[in-house]
């Protein structure tokens, strides 16, 4: 079973930076065959993409509304993928989750197998 354990979230102010990880325990397969992506959930709302990192050639993918502000990256030899948020706003207050799919990459949550717990981030004024 594929584990995913973040961290790094936490308090800051608005305009302020985190930078979140996400340790892949692999279970069978290599890490750097993964497809990984990092999604956000507010309270109420649906898990938003935030972005996503390919297996095959590091090529990366952001949500519009995030991509000048968010770079996802990954390191294979330490089986971790990161989040690097800068310039942090109050709607980006969520629960940060890491996603591992050995399928095809995308947006959609649904097309991940595995998640991480979640990392609280909260953006104050």
């Amino acid at each position: 079973q594929v584990q995913l354990v973040e961290s790094g979230g936490g308090t800051v102010q608005a305009g302020g930076s985190l930078k979140l990880s996400c340790v892949f325990t692999p279970s069978g397969r290599d890490f750097s065959w993964y497809n990984m992506a990092w999604f956000r959930q507010a309270p109420g709302k649906e898990r938003e993409f935030v972005a996503h990192i390919a297996w095959a050639d590091g090529g990366t993918h952001y949500a519009d509304s995030m991509k000048d502000r968010m770079t996802i990256s990954r390191d294979n030899a330490k089986n971790t993928v990161y989040l690097l948020m800068n310039s942090l706003k109050l709607e980006d207050t969520a629960t940060y989750y890491c996603a591992a799919t050995y399928g095809a990459i995308s947006e959609e949550p649904t097309a991940y197998d595995d998640w991480g717990q979640g990392t609280q981030v909260t953006v104050s004024s």
